[in-house]
């Protein structure tokens, strides 16, 4: 059928009909209730998890000045912006909104900023010729040891994000002040995270076509799976639904590119490659495309390296410090990376060395990729392969918590396997369904998630 057949038969078919004046109303005040919503939620909202404050305006201008570009004068605008949300005055509040995303779109880099004279790569080519990756290793995804090592990787991931949640967007100081050593669940813990639901939209992807996979594919998951995001992932979104692919998607009009939104969901690119250290980053630069550039692509493949490596690595340190030297120090990324790991070398603790690594990335929002990439470092060093320590770490460090110790907990898992975690931890988050955001699946049984995992590895493998 063609548009224009269809639009003439809506036109030829249908006869006339009176609508009463009730039915002829045009009402858009549940529109204008719900935009309102979600203007004031940009502008001053608190995590749901652990209602750490938050301010995505500031976030989106602190973000492009990180990145070296210039902006008009809008110190005056933002606290504008402020008073007119204080006082519910949202026809103010609008005007103000839209002046201030006008000079982010009129930003312009410039050329002497320590960040714009880093290497950010255009495209997976130019990042893949760019290192020098090692062979595979032979991983036996038949075994019942891998269908462990995966089953150990997801409940990792459930641990972390679940004891993260309720401490993301506050410091290692105020963190220790409230709680001390975090050692148990400080409440009681469930499996709502964001950061599992974008992994599940990647592996339905995967298992549909394998490593033929393409970011358009993980795209339709996105649009028909995942209602909302935030952030770099809510714009993504937006433009998904206007129809633009990625890599578009994640820069176009994206001020938080750089954003731990690719990292926070790198691991599932490493579990389905196990052993496979190119072909995971392959993946990960695929999927992170979607809602990021630059630096925050490389956020995800450092963590989907980890894990796939973390398949044959059970020396944490050794696998934190072979995966390092292949990101080049010439990208911001790759710099933090190293930066971080001299902290580590250098310090007594991991207090010392994240005091060295929050001091370098002060002006970094907690939610960019750079200082939670130190923070991951920090905490495997220090943690030497121990959940429960490298848990306390990574907990105790603060900024996107759940995020990192959703990822470097699902490294420890692959590792060592579920042995390694202790009921404490896993127990609770075991007794019912898992439970996404998502349109489907809204819940999902633990063992049915591990077991789709596990056959989408062996179907890859087999075709």
């Amino acid at each position: 059928m063609k548009a224009w057949e269809l639009t003439r038969d809506l036109l030829r078919d249908t006869l006339p009909i009176v609508r009463t004046a009730e039915e002829q109303t045009w009402d858009a005040s549940a529109i204008m209730n719900g935009g309102d919503m979600l203007m004031a939620m940009y502008w001053q909202s608190n995590v749901p998890g652990s209602a750490a404050p938050e301010c995505l305006m500031a976030g989106a201008l602190q973000s492009l000045e990180s990145k070296g570009f210039v902006l008009a004068p809008y110190g005056e605008l933002l606290q504008q912006g402020l008073d007119a949300l204080g006082k519910k005055d949202y026809e103010a509040l609008y005007t103000i909104d839209f002046r201030l995303r006008a000079i982010m779109r009129a930003a312009v880099a410039d050329p002497n900023h320590k960040s714009q004279q880093t290497l950010r790569y255009t495209d997976w080519a130019a990042f893949d010729a760019d290192v020098s990756w090692p062979a595979d290793t032979a991983v036996d995804v038949a075994s019942a040891d891998f269908v462990d090592r995966t089953r150990a990787a997801w409940l990792g991931q459930l641990v972390g994000a679940a004891a993260g949640t309720a401490l993301e967007g506050y410091t290692a100081e105020n963190i220790a002040k409230v709680f001390g050593p975090i050692r148990d669940y400080v409440r009681e813990p469930n499996t709502y995270n964001d950061d599992i639901t974008f992994e599940i939209a990647f592996l339905e992807a995967f298992a549909d076509k394998g490593h033929a996979v393409t970011g358009a594919d993980i795209a339709e998951r996105w649009t028909a799976l995942i209602p909302m995001g935030w952030s770099a992932e809510a714009v993504a979104l937006a433009s998904i639904r206007r129809g633009l692919l990625p890599p578009l998607t994640g820069s176009l009009d994206n001020p938080f590119d750089e954003w731990i939104g690719g990292q926070m969901r790198g691991t599932i690119c490493g579990m389905v490659a196990p052993g496979q250290t190119r072909e995971a980053a392959r993946l990960a630069y695929i999927d992170a495309e979607i809602s990021a550039a630059g630096n925050g692509i490389l956020g995800e493949v450092f963590n989907a390296v980890l894990a796939a490596r973390a398949y044959t690595e059970t020396d944490s340190k050794a696998l934190l410090v072979s995966t390092i030297e292949l990101f080049s120090t010439r990208t911001e990324y790759g710099a933090v990376l190293a930066f971080a790991l001299e902290a580590c070398r250098t310090s007594a603790d991991w207090q010392t060395a994240w005091a060295k690594c929050d001091a370098e990335y002060i002006e970094y929002n907690w939610i960019h990729v750079y200082p939670n990439a130190a923070a991951q470092v920090v905490a495997l060093w220090f943690g030497n392969g121990d959940f429960d320590l490298t848990l306390e770490i990574i907990c105790g460090i603060g900024h996107d918590v759940d995020c990192n110790a959703a990822q470097m907990l699902c490294v420890l898992g692959i590792q060592h396997g579920s042995s390694i975690i202790a009921d404490r931890w896993s127990a609770p988050l075991l007794v019912d369904d898992i439970v996404t955001y998502m349109r489907r699946p809204a819940e999902i049984a633990f063992d049915d998630l591990v077991g789709q995992t596990v056959e989408a590895v062996r179907k890859a493998r087999r075709t």
